[in-house]
């Protein structure tokens, strides 16, 4: 992780450099103000936007006392601040790690989560999500997305620059720099997605060991997400929730249904449905497919769960 973040910066400081040599350092510093600006205060009010758009509200000790009293052993064992517990009105069985200086940090799971999975695996779920935490994994992922952010941004305004300028010299520099920030922002773009995988193992790696018997629930807790979500997505198309696209597809009015007939047609237990999920093969399209994800192949990721689960 340290090296990928380490390239991630020394990259962007090097290319940032050069930039400073051939353009109007001002005019720079102009946009690179701009650019931080803007994704500053939109982590900061980030929060707010998602508890609206996907109808999360907190709640109280009287309302969800398991779900409270699970939260603040958890991160007792993980020795942080028990964070702000929410609820999100979604059917997709899920749960996020979200938070700013002031909103605060919060720790949500949606409803389709608490209806799919038992209390162990709920339990490993939220381990999992106060990994990401206790390792700043908001804070440190937001400052990454900056960086690609700038040089597309820059990229940008030296292609416009090169093409609408009167300087036939001026031009072609602006040009090389114009193609040459798009591209490296091509190439941190895959670095941060590469971080935010190696991220999630780590968050794995803190529920298999915070978690008495951690690897086995999360294990089992993926598959069952990954599993019921693919069913839901056969039937249903929810444009709405266009933040989880990338894992879950959802009908609000069909996804407890389809939860509850999956578990009817597979009759399957839980070990038996992770060394299900286990058995299928990692194809050359998956691996190349994971290289544009913000999280692991799901069979890897399992895979590395056992490892941890043998070594317990």
């Amino acid at each position: 992780m340290l090296t990928t973040l380490t390239v991630i910066i020394g990259l962007s400081t090097l290319f940032f450099t050069a930039v400073l040599f051939f353009l109007d350092a001002l005019n720079f510093l102009s946009l690179a103000i701009f650019v931080v600006g803007f994704n500053l205060i939109q982590w900061l009010v980030a929060p707010y936007i998602v508890d609206a758009m996907y109808r999360v509200r907190e709640v109280s000790r009287l309302e969800r006392p398991e779900l409270y009293e699970m939260v603040e052993q958890v991160s007792q064992k993980s020795r942080i601040a028990t964070p702000r517990i929410m609820i999100a009105n979604l059917p997709i069985p899920n749960a996020f790690a979200y938070g700013s200086p002031i909103a605060g940090t919060r720790i949500a799971v949606t409803d389709g989560l608490l209806r799919t999975l038992e209390s162990e695996e709920v339990e490993a779920v939220i381990a999992h999500e106060l990994g990401h935490v206790k390792h700043n994994d908001v804070q440190v992922m937001m400052f990454v997305s900056v960086l690609p952010a700038l040089l597309y941004y820059i990229g940008s305004s030296l292609s416009y620059s090169a093409s609408y300028g009167n300087n036939r010299k001026n031009n072609s520099s602006a040009a090389l720099l114009g193609s040459l920030s798009i591209g490296l922002y091509f190439v941190l773009t895959l670095l941060s997605l590469q971080l935010s995988r190696l991220r999630e193992y780590y968050a794995d790696r803190h529920s298999a060991f915070i978690v008495d018997d951690g690897a086995r629930k999360l294990s089992e807790a993926l598959s069952k997400i990954v599993t019921y979500t693919g069913q839901m997505g056969k039937r249903t198309n929810v444009k709405a929730y266009s933040n989880f696209k990338a894992l879950f597809i959802a009908d609000p009015d069909t996804a407890q249904k389809d939860a509850a007939e999956v578990l009817m047609a597979q009759r399957e237990t839980d070990q038996e449905l992770v060394q299900r999920v286990l058995s299928r093969k990692v194809s050359t399209f998956d691996s190349f497919v994971e290289v544009f994800s913000t999280h692991p192949n799901i069979i890897k990721r399992l895979r590395s769960l056992q490892v941890l689960s043998s070594n317990q």
